[in-house]
């Protein structure tokens, strides 16, 4: 498999699958920055490289070996990248809020996308926050759930920044679409605190009517216990809270008016391991261990089905 992106990213996830003793063997990082870190690494580390992009990866002469494609570049370059791979039938995880091909939360929904050719890792909220929410949904009806997503701005590269638009767009739409709720909305902040602080994340869902809130928060509990399986830093920063709201005593929501029913908050933190960036960097941490684990899975899918 290739890596396309040489930035934050692609040089954790390359990091990560270098140390890995799983199925996946990495064999290039195609960047367009000659002298960036990511590629400087990649040639340490004896990973063939080339800076023209996808037309570079192309050209390697063992391209036609390689059967899966990570794209950690920004939602502009993917869709530009894609055009040029699709051809050529190499699968692809896009690691940018592009949304080409349909959304993954390996989690919730990888099973459900095995001969998809183009998976979309969402982004670093929505790999935290739609488990929260399809938990929630598992026990209710989510008619709205909204998102805060903080991350250090020290951890927000180039491509991060250029996509924020694309960010809230994903993010929300994959917490309808795969979590389970009627409606979203995706707030981000890129904290400036010096030194950086953890990646944090609050989920916010409205449960209509009567919530039973001990099967809702033991939900909670076995969906952060399932990802930090493959994301060792994502945990609960404090117990889920419970919020009732009556028909004497309702909450009133400007775009829909009264609600009835049970808010359920659920505030999360992701420590990165470390890897390229320090721990403060949850947000590369969570996308480049999701994209992991989903790439691993779909390996030993494929070796199964050869077999």
């Amino acid at each position: 498999m290739a890596i396309i992106g040489s930035g934050n990213i692609g040089t954790d996830l390359m990091i990560k699958l270098l140390r890995s003793d799983g199925p996946l063997r990495l064999a290039a990082m195609a960047g367009v920055d000659p002298r960036s870190d990511g590629l400087a690494r990649a040639r340490r580390f004896h990973v063939p490289t080339t800076a023209d992009g996808v037309d570079g990866l192309l050209s390697m002469p063992h391209f036609a070996d390689i059967r899966l494609v990570f794209d950690a570049t920004s939602a502009g370059a993917h869709r530009a990248n894609w055009a040029r791979l699709q051809p050529t039938g190499v699968r692809m995880l896009d690691l940018t809020p592009a949304a080409v091909g349909p959304y993954c939360v390996p989690v919730v929904n990888l099973d459900a996308h095995h001969d998809v050719n183009n998976l979309n890792m969402v982004t670093c909220g929505g790999q935290s926050a739609v488990p929260i929410v399809a938990a929630v949904a598992a026990h209710g009806i989510v008619s709205y759930a909204e998102i805060v997503s903080a991350i250090s701005s020290k951890s927000a590269g180039p491509g991060t920044r250029a996509g924020i638009d694309e960010f809230i767009e994903t993010t929300s739409a994959a917490v309808q679409s795969v979590g389970g709720a009627q409606r979203a909305k995706t707030v981000m902040i890129l904290n400036p605190a010096d030194p950086p602080v953890l990646m944090r994340n609050t989920v916010y869902c409205l449960v209509d009517g009567n919530a039973d809130h001990a099967a809702i928060e033991a939900s909670i509990a076995d969906m952060v216990a399932r990802v930090n399986a493959y994301v060792p830093g994502y945990r609960l920063t404090q117990g889920v809270q419970f919020e009732t709201f009556t028909a004497e005593s309702p909450l009133y929501i400007p775009e829909t008016g009264k609600f009835t029913g049970t808010r359920v908050t659920t505030m999360l933190e992701v420590a990165g391991a470390g890897d390229y960036l320090p721990p403060y960097a949850g947000n590369l941490d969570i996308m480049t261990s999701a994209a992991q684990a989903t790439a691993e899975h779909i390996a030993r899918q494929t070796v199964g089905a050869a077999t």
